[in-house]
């Protein structure tokens, strides 16, 4: 389903996604983050997410803000080689990736892989989206809640992009 109006919406996984979220609510032309989990089978009933990946949902204006801009702020933050892991993290929860409803989403993502000189060693998914829950309360917005917190992403990358 597409978010109403003109706006459209992506899911991105790039590790943690206190981190994620975080980073992309600066950007200009996005319109709301959501922490969730995209792409899993199940959820147990102690609460664990089977073979979800932490994602953040992205609700974005495409007149201000282009997919493929999207994707390379992704890049900004993510070590696209890396399997099942950002930063500290690791397990398969911690992979990246790029879902979508929109097929046309999916292309331009795949297209932007494909135009790197390092293409076949990148790990970002680019799948349809399947399965997303979106995360706890407690994890919605965590990084702008308590600062300190940790994140494998860097205080100055985050101040960087604060200040846009």
């Amino acid at each position: 389903m597409m978010a109403q109006n003109n706006n459209q919406e992506i899911y991105l996984a790039g590790g943690c996604l206190w981190g994620v979220q975080e980073f992309f609510r600066y950007i200009p032309g996005v319109i709301l983050t959501e922490a969730g989990r995209a792409n899993g089978s199940s959820q147990s009933i102690d609460g664990e997410y089977d073979g979800y990946a932490e994602c953040v949902r992205i609700l974005f204006d495409p007149d201000q803000l282009s997919v493929n801009n999207l994707i390379s702020h992704l890049f900004e933050i993510i070590d696209p080689y890396s399997i099942n892991k950002q930063g500290p993290n690791s397990g398969r929860q911690y992979r990246t990736g790029v879902y979508s409803r929109s097929q046309i989403h999916l292309l331009i993502a795949r297209e932007f892989i494909e135009q790197r000189e390092d293409s076949p060693n990148i790990a970002v998914e680019v799948l349809p989206l399947d399965n997303y829950v979106k995360s706890h309360k407690k994890h919605q917005d965590r990084l702008m809640r308590m600062p300190n917190d940790p994140c494998h992403l860097s205080k100055d990358l985050l101040h960087k992009y604060r200040k846009i």
